[in-house]
């Protein structure tokens, strides 16, 4: 038993291959499977408690691991402190499947109750990880069920913490009850394949012929006044080499603040349509992280980031200190308003969220059923070559399975893509190059069921699992068994 903490690290660094670019999307269920047969057979919550910490420092470690080359390599932050940084980051991550651990073996009862009890508490704390100060859900265990798991089927309807509750109950399955297991699974994935095959939502208006530009800006030049004009430069070229009626440009693509931007360079862009780009705004309090939505004839409509970074674009209380260490222009933003209204473009109702706001899928879903295109305006050049770009691709995938839209990503370095709505990439564009996607972009109306209830259906399902866990085990009048 001394070895089952590494055991359990190396399980979880394993499982960052279940998720993009990898893809290995059956391997999370073997690895959620092995940490749940070592929490059963712990000799006390506590022990079970370190082997969930173990298995999250390995799955973070190895999976977040870009956090360090933000603060460090991009962010100029001094070795040692990026790495403590890092390393904390990554330890409060942990404790979430410490928490699972922990709870599962108090509550265990060695029969068939532990299955939906593993996956009842493997859903909340990842629920709960995505939501405690302002939340950080990446890596959630659904999203490595991207197409073409069979199980993508469900996020439609469960979103994907639902799926997290999936597979986290066939993994117990599995490991419990081995061959029972096995035909719980095949059985699962068949009803995925066939919920893959519906349509949940319908076109709606004509296609809109959309360039996504990729101007491949290094964030080390990007701030600096005297390479401003590279910026200007690159862009214009694009939109004058790839036409289309919505040319799209990526998170603050021109580094100054919206009526600083020369106008020249606005009525370049506008020669050829509509224009969608990410800027810098000014309100009575501050500034904001914001999409701008440009028409010929000089409509402006704009929407401002709502869910802020901590220590990216604002100051937690206490901390502004941490600035002092790390080089992040601009990084103390004003939140923008929640609710706020589609973007009209072309025929079209577009709504826009900006970098890693597609991370909080529940978020997104004010914007319908008005909003017929979603559009992710993102700088991902502050995480380098690392796992960060495609990670964050395959997030905006399941943005667009749980919404039934298709999903427009424009980003300075990459993965510039477009998404349809049952969560293929139609086209993307090669990291960290220079070019345009041109696309065409078909609209879409109505809701999924996951649109109309948000995460409280997977939620509610996994209160209930570990309800009927904890029913059982006082009906035994028994608790904490042991299986050796």
């Amino acid at each position: 038993m001394r070895k089952t903490p590494l055991v359990a690290f190396l399980t979880g660094a394993a499982t960052v291959f279940g998720f993009a670019p990898f893809e290995l999307f059956p391997l999370p269920l073997l690895t959620l499977g092995l940490l749940f047969h070592l929490w059963r057979r712990a000799g006390s919550p506590r022990q079970a408690a370190w082997q969930g910490f173990a298995w999250g420092m390995g799955c973070f470690l190895a999976g977040v691991s870009w956090v360090y080359v933000s603060l460090h390599d991009v962010g100029g932050m001094a070795m040692p402190l990026a790495a403590a940084a890092t390393l904390l980051f990554c330890v409060w991550l942990a404790l979430f499947p410490a928490l699972a651990g922990y709870l599962f073996r108090r509550a265990a009862t060695a029969d068939f109750a532990d299955v939906p009890l593993a996956a009842g508490l493997w859903t909340l704390t990842e629920w709960l990880r995505g939501w405690l100060l302002t939340g950080f859900p990446w890596l959630a265990i659904g999203y490595s069920q991207a197409p073409p798991s069979p199980l993508a089927g469900f996020a439609p309807i469960f979103g994907v913490h639902g799926l997290g509750l999936i597979v986290a109950f066939l993994a117990a399955a599995l490991v419990f009850h081995r061959c029972r297991g096995w035909i719980v699974v095949v059985g699962v994935a068949l009803v995925g394949l066939g919920l893959r095959d519906v349509a949940w939502t319908r076109p709606a208006g004509a296609p809109l012929s959309v360039s996504l530009l990729q101007g491949n800006i290094p964030q080390s030049l990007k701030w600096v006044p005297e390479h401003l004009q590279l910026s200007l430069e690159t862009y214009a070229r694009l939109a004058d080499e790839h036409p289309a009626q919505l040319i799209v440009l990526p998170e603050t693509a021109v580094p100054l603040f919206y009526d600083q931007i020369p106008r020249d360079f606005l009525r370049r862009l506008l020669r050829h349509g509509d224009v969608m780009l990410g800027g810098v705004t000014r309100n009575g309090a501050g500034y904001n992280n914001a999409a701008l939505s440009l028409s010929p004839d000089g409509a402006v409509q704009a929407y401002a980031k709502v869910h802020l970074v901590p220590f990216g674009e604002f100051v937690p209380p206490g901390f502004a200190w941490f600035f002092g260490l790390v080089n992040i222009p601009m990084s103390d933003f004003s939140a923008g308003a929640p609710n706020q209204l589609p973007l009209v473009v072309a025929g079209q109702r577009l709504m826009p969220n900006i970098c890693y706001e597609d991370l909080f899928g529940e978020e997104l879903l004010s914007a319908l059923p008005r909003a017929t295109l979603l559009v992710n305006l993102s700088n991902t050049a502050w995480f380098g070559d690392s796992l960060a770009q495609p990670q964050h691709l395959q997030i905006a995938r399941l943005r667009a399975l749980e919404t039934g839209r298709t999903i427009l990503r424009a980003t300075n370095t990459g993965m510039t893509a477009a998404i349809a709505p049952d969560g293929r990439v139609t086209a993307v564009l090669p990291p960290f190059t220079t070019g345009a996607l041109k696309v065409s972009a078909q609209g879409f109306s109505g809701l999924t069921p996951f649109a109309q209830v948000g995460n409280a259906l997977a939620v509610s399902l996994a209160c209930l699992a570990v309800a009927i866990a904890v029913a059982r085990r006082r009906v035994n009048g028994r608790g904490g068994a042991n299986v050796n």
